[in-house]
């Protein structure tokens, strides 16, 4: 396991010079043990964002749970409900209640609170996701704070983020954001009861320590935090996981103090394009995949071509993200198809010489090309 101990590592550096920070509070964080929001919680860490956005130049975007837990309570609930139907109406409750309340306590430190509501598809398309950048970049610009949250009341499966851990991430991708911050119920990322004080950038061997329960009240996890980690670090941020509830947290963060699971940023970048396809597409089917694919994608970075697919999953058109299965089912890769599913049942397990004759016309030699693959 690639961890590094505090005293070698200059925690300052990657912190301290954060000129984008975005700052993620899961539901647990400011809920009490009934659920309902803990108001001397959110208004401390309001105080805590509100100082770390006095550093001259530095921006900061708060990524903000909480608007179903507020939307039980004033809907008469008695509990969390199940049905969609009734968390989107909690959401629809909660939400106004929620900004409410930053937008107050915000006020007292006179910074504005300007509530932005995001799905999944303002990022996997081009136009919305310039829009929401040009948006946030004029808030950020006037001294406002960014309140984000999913649009929970309009979400559904095929546009849903499903946590906010992973829509924190792809908000720091969007305003380039060199650190990013999720304060969780956890103190970090633990090995049993020992907390991992730094991961390297793309160490998977952390993996084995990650439970799959989620917090009370919220939708992520240590699974889904992870995954943002990654996806910010991939990007060239520093993710931290940090305990939320602990008074003082975010400048103890900034003072460098050894607090949380900091995880570095992945030595060599990947490309705007790769992140787009590998950490905001969501595979629109999957194309089960031979050994002798799988090690020319994994091993030789080559296209797949249609005599290696096995087997066609789903319903998806030309251009379509499709997940790269091996036998197992596990996702390897994922990538833009340059053929419909019904022509990918076609030409399976076929030649690229004869996908012309099979298909009446010319699409190309590769079921998908490598410019567009990239690996999980």
């Amino acid at each position: 396991m690639a961890t590094v101990d505090p005293a070698s590592l200059d925690r300052l550096t990657p912190l301290r010079r954060a000129r984008t920070v975005v700052v993620k509070i899961g539901t647990g964080v400011l809920t009490d043990p009934r659920g309902a929001i803990d108001r001397t919680v959110l208004e401390s860490l309001a105080n805590e964002i509100a100082d770390l956005a006095e550093a001259p130049g530095r921006r900061v975007a708060l990524v903000s749970s909480g608007a179903i837990a507020l939307g039980v309570e004033a809907l008469g609930f008695t509990a969390r409900p199940r049905r969609m139907d009734h968390l989107q109406a909690c959401a629809a409750a909660g939400q106004g209640l929620l900004i409410r309340l930053w937008s107050e306590v915000f006020a007292q430190r006179q910074r504005v609170a300007a509530q932005v509501l995001l799905t999944h598809s303002d990022f996997a398309e081009r136009g919305r996701y310039l829009n929401a950048r040009g948006a946030l970049d004029a808030l950020l610009t006037r001294g406002a704070i960014p309140v984000i949250n999913e649009n929970d009341t309009v979400s559904v499966e095929e546009i849903a983020f499903g946590d906010n851990d992973s829509l924190s991430a792809q908000v720091a991708n969007l305003l380039g954001a060199e650190l990013l911050v999720m304060l969780s119920v956890a103190p970090g990322l633990l090995d049993g009861e020992r907390r991992i004080t730094v991961v390297e950038g793309g160490d998977r061997s952390v993996d084995r320590f990650v439970r799959t329960d989620i917090s009370g009240g919220g939708k992520g996890g240590m699974v889904t935090k992870l995954k943002a980690a990654r996806a910010a670090t991939a990007a060239g941020a520093t993710a931290v996981i940090a305990p939320g509830r602990q008074p003082g947290v975010i400048a103890a963060l900034m003072r460098g103090d050894d607090v949380g699971t900091v995880f570095l940023p992945m030595a060599q970048r990947v490309s705007a394009r790769a992140h787009w396809i590998a950490h905001t597409l969501r595979g629109r089917g999957a194309l089960v995949v031979d050994d002798g694919a799988r090690r020319a994608v994994l091993e030789g970075g080559r296209s797949l071509l249609p005599s290696g697919v096995v087997e066609v999953r789903g319903t998806f058109r030309r251009g379509d993200p499709v997940d790269l299965v091996a036998a197992e089912g596990t996702p390897f890769a994922r990538g833009l198809s340059a053929f419909s599913s019904g022509e990918m049942n076609v030409i399976r397990g076929r030649n690229s010489r004869e996908v012309a004759d099979l298909l009446g016309a010319p699409h190309g030699d590769e079921a998908i090309h490598r410019d567009d693959l990239v690996v999980l």
